[in-house]
């Protein structure tokens, strides 16, 4: 048995902002997704960036060399962030989130990246788990037991973020998994899961077999509950 990664995206400016930072790839091999951060045009290019320097490894990586990849990446665009603010220096500041799986060339393992507040989540055995820890100060409240997860949701601080790809040395997170078939992959920006509670997404993502409608019903729910943010929502299956 082999196992193969199918994915759909879609990106959606929501209803309040005047453009859309996000940026994302949704490949056979590779699924990611970048908020931007710092100002409509820098936070475009910040995520843009770093897009760019991941998809090239949307291609037949051995399992062994998942994670090495990656980190490649994430040199590559922390490089290519450094320059684009040392040629103007009015993008000071700006910055991107990264969350990307990758999956290895015999469908026996995958990577993680994640640094940010993007989000990845694994539907498995109808259940949803979400796998990265967000990089943000209410997280680190959380963490440290001052505030409850309930109080992290609605918190005015919820959206600084306490580490992202600006140019500078960062400790993104990564990790293997083993995926198994059935297994369905979630990847978002936090314009889905700040407004749209976990428990829906799960219901929603085993109500919409097909991928492109689920991630599509997804930005819908995301946009009627105000759709504050910028919205990007990957749906990727593992089928044998």
């Amino acid at each position: 048995m082999t196992l193969k990664l199918r994915s759909a995206a879609v990106t959606d400016r929501g209803l309040i902002r005047s453009g859309n930072q996000d940026s994302v790839h949704a490949g056979p091999w590779l699924i990611a997704v970048a908020d931007g951060m710092g100002g409509m045009a820098a936070g475009d290019l910040a995520s843009t960036i770093a897009i760019d320097a991941i998809s090239a490894l949307d291609v037949e990586t051995p399992e062994d060399s998942l994670v090495a990849a990656l980190q490649q990446a994430v040199e590559v665009a922390t490089v290519r962030i450094r320059a684009a603010i040392e040629e103007d220096p009015e993008r000071q500041g700006m910055g991107t989130t990264l969350t990307a799986l990758l999956f290895a060339r015999t469908g026996s393992c995958l990577a993680l990246v994640h640094i940010g507040d993007s989000r990845a989540y694994l539907l498995r055995d109808g259940m949803l788990k979400q796998i990265t820890r967000d990089d943000t100060f209410v997280q680190m409240l959380v963490d440290e037991g001052v505030i409850s997860p309930e109080e992290a949701s609605s918190h005015p601080r919820r959206a600084v973020v306490t580490q992202a790809l600006q140019g500078e040395s960062v400790e993104p997170a990564y990790s293997t998994m083993v995926p198994r078939a059935g297994d369905r992959w979630l990847l978002c920006s936090d314009g889905l899961s700040n407004v749209v509670r976990p428990g829906t997404i799960a219901e929603t993502l085993v109500s919409y077999p097909d991928r492109q409608q689920c991630a599509a019903r997804l930005v819908d729910l995301a946009l009627r509950a105000g759709g504050p943010d910028n919205i990007t929502v990957v749906v990727a299956d593992v089928v044998d």
